[in-house]
Order: structure tokens, then sequence, then C-alpha cells
């Protein structure tokens, strides 16, 4: 059920799909003595987790996406060999890979620690800059609330991509579950799941975490925020929240997709999106079509991939199409569910990972339950947006909490967060905690490249993503 208002889109903003020249007004000491240096790097091609351009009307905010898709194929082709970075964490640890995507390789290099354990980064849009949410508490709904949760920002290198610390964190209130930027990377928007909330933080002139942006009302922030995203037009921002299942001592708590209205940094409330008042309704993630007014969103509780649709006058509070990720042939015991969601640089296809990881004990030994573990394939139907799958593929490993496509769409690396011991006919063996690397073949499928397991010690892998360099 929708409650609340639309506004018109029209007519607010430029759009932003390429960076001009001294946007933002990022400088160093060295850069205010030289400032080609830094207008060079930022007139660079954007590449992000997220490829949001502006929509302004309808029909310029396709032309638009679609020219700037044109350059970023050609810029991409050109590209060459490690330009790309990859960052994964081991609890408060966030190490550098180099990427090979011709080879299908990572090539470790160097690790920055963090204040405490990383929940989630997003990059700056110029690529300079990385921002990373920490927190010392626990996942999970039973864990203890932790005493320290920062923003923390880390220098990127143009050449290497190596990591380093950039000023300092900024204190939380509570657990940061989810984090990224506006269109223009001017303001962070924060989630926090226990409680449910959303703030937002200035971005300083120099790219370090700012002073939080007072809001013009209480925000309606829903029962156990999962994620943030700004709408391609920059216009409004959308907070899932997941709510959370029932068990036999509490009833389920509905889950939603709060949409607000965003100027400059300042939210305020505009639509809840909640089907079935948000029973059997647990979302987890979205993600953008780069042509199209779609939205793709993960349904974690019910193993589901649903379509949103944005008009001019904001998001249609009707799920188009409600499609299983799961392919049903496991008759594991494990609890599953649906995790993040990212559509193909192309618009052709969306990928959906299903997670299981639940044990049991036999014989004194904590032995994995069974369930799906695997990336979905879906292709999308390009009059109505329908998911068709086309193809299920394990990851080689379990829990895929996190993965990524490299800005090409020929590379996807699946993060596993812990080791699991699996039976093995009459014996067990471990499953390590890893990155698995997939080529993305042109007809969407994946094809497994190898496995690079990571020991996690007591601590988990947690967040994985690429970012693109500067290229010269």
């Amino acid at each position: 059920m929708a409650q609340g208002r639309h506004r018109n889109l029209r007519g607010r903003t430029a759009c932003h799909g390429r960076l001009s020249r001294g946007v933002h007004g990022l400088r160093s000491p060295a850069e205010a003595r030289c400032p080609r240096r830094v207008n060079r790097r930022l007139s660079a091609r954007i590449i992000s987790p997220c490829r949001n351009l502006n929509m302004m009307h309808r029909r310029a905010f396709l032309s638009a996406i679609a020219g700037s898709l044109t350059l970023s194929a050609a810029s991409s082709a050109q590209t060459p060999p490690g330009r790309l970075a990859l960052y994964a964490n081991v609890g408060p640890d966030l190490t550098h890979y180099e990427v090979d995507v011709a080879a299908l390789t990572l090539t470790r290099r160097g690790t920055v620690t963090l204040p405490d354990n990383v929940q989630y980064a997003w990059p700056h849009r110029s690529r300079r800059f990385l921002y990373v949410a920490t927190s010392n508490t626990a996942p999970g709904n039973g864990a203890a609330p932790g005493t320290a949760h920062h923003l923390s920002a880390l220098s990127i290198d143009e050449r290497s991509g190596a990591l380093g610390l950039y000023g300092a964190p900024v204190a939380l209130p509570t657990r940061p579950i989810h984090l990224s930027t506006d269109g223009p990377s001017q303001n962070i928007l924060v989630a926090f799941n226990r409680p449910s909330a959303l703030r937002v933080y200035r971005i300083n002139a120099d790219g370090t975490p700012g002073e939080e942006v007072r809001q013009p009302e209480a925000l309606d922030a829903g029962i156990y925020a999962h994620q943030v995203r700004v709408t391609p037009d920059n216009r409004r921002a959308l907070l899932v929240t997941r709510g959370n299942e029932g068990t036999p001592v509490r009833p389920e708590e509905p889950g939603a997709i709060k949409v607000f209205d965003y100027r400059r940094g300042r939210l305020t409330n505009e639509v809840s999106i909640a089907p079935n008042a948000g029973r059997a309704f647990g979302p987890r993630h979205l993600d953008f079509h780069p042509t199209k007014p779609w939205i793709f969103l993960s349904i974690e509780t019910q193993n589901q991939i649903a379509l949103l649709q944005m008009s001019d006058d904001g998001v249609d509070p009707r799920l188009l199409f409600r499609v299983g990720t799961l392919d049903g042939s496991r008759t594991g015991r494990a609890r599953q569910a649906a995790g993040p969601i990212h559509v193909h640089p192309n618009g052709r296809f969306v990928y959906v990972a299903n997670r299981a990881e639940q044990t049991e004990d036999v014989d004194g030994i904590e032995v994995f339950k069974g369930g799906e573990n695997s990336i979905a394939v879906f292709e999308i139907e390009q009059v109505t947006g329908e998911p068709r799958p086309i193809q299920h593929v394990d990851t080689r490993g379990i829990h895929p909490r996190t993965f990524h496509m490299d800005p090409s769409g020929r590379m996807l690396v699946v993060e596993h967060n812990l080791p699991v011991t699996l039976r093995d006919g009459a014996a067990t063996k471990v499953s390590a905690a890893g990155l698995s690397v997939f080529r993305v073949n042109d007809d969407g499928k994946l094809t497994f490249a190898r496995k690079y397991d990571v020991d996690v010690g007591a601590n988990t892998m947690f967040w994985m993503g690429m970012v693109e360099l500067d290229a010269k």
C-alpha cells in the first residue's frame, strides 16, 4: 500500500553523467597549486557500483544515459590492464587486489586497517576516495550493540589503486549497515538497522566526511533498514527496509521501500511502498537499470526478484513482477535468503545472490544443513522489464554476501564471508571463505574461472567491491 505524496520530477537538476572541470572543489594542497591536475582527474569518466545519471525529463533522461553508455563502453574498451582495483575486507582489514579482467585474475596488494569491522563501502564519483562504514557490533538481531561506529575516508592512489587512511573518522550513533553517495558525491547517506534510521553527512571540499545534515522533519525509516540509494535523477532517496520474519516468540515485522524527496542532502517523507501492508515482503537491496526507468529489487525473506518503475511523478508503488530466485533443485533445510542484486552495464541482464549458511550438530561438529548458494541470472525483457531466469550457478562457497561486476560487464566476483564444514560422503571438508571469479559471457551467463581462498580466522569477509581507476 502506498501512502504520502508525489512531487513532479521536472526541471530541477542538470545531467551529471560526466564530471566537469572544477566540480565540487576537491583539492589537495598540491592541487591548489596546480589546478589542472584536479580538473583533469575530475573530468574523467564516472565508474562506481552505481551507474547513476540525471533525469531532467523522461526523454532527456533516456537520451543522456544512452549517450553516456556509448562513451562508457568506448572508454572501457581502451582501458589498459591493471586499471581496476578490487577491495575486500576481513574484519577491520581492507585489502586491495589488482584486477586483470582479460585473465580473470586477482593479485593481492596492500592492506589498511580501519577502526573496527568493515560493514560497507562506497567510492566517491571521482574515484579518489572510498568511504567506509565500520562498527564493533556483530551482525544479526540477537547481537549485543557495540560501542564504536564510524564513517571513514580512504584515499585511492590513482595509478596503483592503493588505499590510505585519509582524515579523521566521523563517529556514528549506532551500527551502520549500508552507505552510498548522492549523484554529485556532495553527501553520504548512511543506513542503520537497529534501530532503523537514515542520516546524511556532508562531503567536505577536501573529500573527507563532514557534519551531519539536519533534516527538516522526522523520517519514517521503517523496520530494519538494509540499503539506501539515490535515484538516477538525484531527486529521491530510497531506503530499503527488510522488516523481520516472524518467530515462535515474535510476530512478523513488515518490510517496505521508503521513498524520500531529496534536495541537497535534505530528506522529506514522500511515500511508503509496502505491498500487503508489508507482510510477506522482506526487501534487501535494489539496483537501477542503466537506460530505462526500472528498479530491480531483491526480496530477501521470500527469495524473489521484483520490478518497480519510476516516472516523472516518482516511484510507482506497484510491483510489476515477482519472480523466484531459487532453482528448486536443492533440498537443504537451511534458511534461504536472497541477497545483493546488480544489473549488467548493458541493461540486458540482472543478477541476484542466493544465500544459505545454517549448520547442525553432527557428532560434535557443526555441519552445513544444505541449501543454495548461487548467483541467479535473469534476462531482462526489454519492453516490459520482466526478469526471466536463464541460469543458476553455484558460487563455490557458502554465503555469498556480496558480489560485483566490473564496469565492462565481462567479469563478476563473489565474496563468501566465512568457512563452513560440509559433508563429503562419510567424511567432512571445510569450504573456505574467499573470492570466486566468473567470466560473464555475451549471453549473460556465468562461467566459473577460479576461487581465491581467504583465511579469515575469527573474523568474516563482509564487503567487497571494484573501482575503476582514472585512465590516462
